[in-house]
């Protein structure tokens, strides 16, 4: 029971730092590609002047979009690292 308690945890945390580490940076590639695309950063909520309704739309989604399959790369990547690193683990049963 310890051992499958210690896995779940293991498999939280390390989930946990991929996934928030996929996001930063999937949400940095967003910003640099729409700099390079429009010529300025994309709208952010504390931003003092009046973006276009449209183009804060279109950011929102673009981000949402490139975090989310971010994230499901991420997750599918963590569950094979931490399967591979439980089996190695595992003791042989007697």
């Amino acid at each position: 029971m310890a051992d499958e308690e210690t896995q779940s945890t293991f498999a939280k945390i390390t989930g946990l730092v991929v996934a928030g580490a996929v996001a930063w940076i999937a949400g940095k590639a967003v910003d640099a590609a729409w700099k390079a695309a429009s010529g300025h950063k994309p709208p952010k909520p504390e931003d003092d002047d009046d973006p276009r309704i449209a183009e804060v739309v279109a950011a929102a989604a673009i981000t949402a979009a490139a975090v989310t399959v971010a994230r499901v790369f991420a997750t599918r990547g963590t569950k094979k690292f931490v399967e591979r690193v439980d089996k190695n683990r595992r003791l042989p049963k007697a």
